[in-house]
């Protein structure tokens, strides 16, 4: 298997953040409620008035970001489109199943059941930019992207893609927030919960001037701490690093009390005294919002400056170029991915 570099050549996203923009860098939208839904921007550019009438929301941010990344990136079409995704078109569900209630099975429109699939936002993707290449579709819950994300990972390293568009898209309704909420999985103590729609195109090829690179990606399942530090360490040493040269450690810190607490102490035995960053207070937490993390490191790398208010400590602030960023990503305190992402 050739270690090939993947070049990041665009990022582009739909957040709480205003939407297809990097103006959270100086200016970041401030929330002070638990739950939000993302700023969309206008669609019209990106689909038409007609065909977006028959779409949910989270595909229309689909579209919106895959076009703009792939305008960015100066590509038409790429070998393969792979997304994550920890609900899918959750609201369509909701109008079917809430249709099913009131009306029975006599009057059901069947374009919420056709669009409330998972695999439903790759393929449309695929069809609205005319890649009729590979397609992959994870739903995988807190590690849905990073799944994407090694699938085409492998596809790169066996060289049988030289492009791609990973993408991880999830959307979330007041009702769908209550659940998970109620259920303890999300919204607890001082936790925002958001949307999330990520895309980024990734290349073997530096033709376009590139964010960054992508050196290393790991995922574990009910890892022990010994076992961890073993993948950290044998990452750093593929990638030709050191922990030393490491320059931050971007987390899920969330407000989360208990998932706060794990991971200051998991990140305190891992990696000492790094410089911890965070983005969810920012971007909300839902099951994809590890890919914003991604989309965070590529631009703080392509930028080569770290906003303050990414810092989990303030007093840790520096203006330091960063040139090398390690995500950290815990989910249910049993699946842990690590990214290691260059300038």
């Amino acid at each position: 298997m050739k270690n090939n570099n993947i070049y990041v050549l665009s990022a582009k996203q739909i957040s709480m953040q205003q939407p297809l923009s990097e103006e959270w860098m100086q200016n970041p939208v401030l929330y002070d409620v638990p739950f939000s839904r993302s700023i969309d921007p206008s669609f019209k550019e990106y689909v038409s008035p007609i065909e977006a009438r028959r779409m949910g929301r989270i595909l229309k941010r689909a579209l919106a970001t895959s076009k703009e990344a792939l305008k960015t990136a100066g590509r038409e079409t790429v070998d393969a489109i792979v997304t994550g995704t920890g609900f899918g078109c959750i609201e369509n569900t909701e109008f079917f199943l809430d249709a099913l209630s009131n009306d029975g099975e006599q009057l059901l429109k069947p374009t919420y059941f056709m669009q409330s699939t998972h695999n439903t936002i790759s393929s449309l993707v695929a069809i609205q930019t005319k890649n009729y290449s590979y397609n992959a579709t994870y739903a995988h819950k807190g590690i849905s992207f990073e799944s994407a994300l090694h699938d085409a990972w492998l596809q790169f390293q066996l060289e049988k893609i030289k492009s791609a568009l990973v993408g991880c898209h999830d959307e979330m309704t007041e009702t769908f927030y209550q659940i998970m909420k109620k259920g303890g999985v999300m919204g607890q103590d001082d936790e925002r919960c958001g949307e999330v729609a990520v895309s980024v195109v990734l290349s073997t090829n530096s033709e376009a001037q590139p964010l960054c690179r992508l050196t290393g990606l790991k995922i574990m399942h009910q890892p022990a701490m010994g076992d961890l530090n073993d993948a950290v360490v044998a990452m750093l040493q593929s990638a030709g690093r050191s922990l030393d040269e490491v320059d931050y450690i971007l987390t899920g810190i969330s407000g989360n009390h208990q998932n706060d607490e794990a991971y200051l102490a998991e990140t305190k035995a891992l990696f000492g005294d790094k410089p911890l960053l965070k983005y969810k207070h920012l971007f909300g937490e839902n099951f994809t919002a590890s890919g914003l993390g991604f989309y965070v490191a590529a631009q703080c790398l392509n930028a080569g400056k770290v906003p303050t208010h990414l810092f989990v400590n303030a007093n840790e602030a520096t203006d330091k170029r960063p040139k090398c960023i390690l995500l950290f990503n815990r989910s249910d305190g049993k699946d842990y991915t690590l990214t290691l992402m260059e300038s």
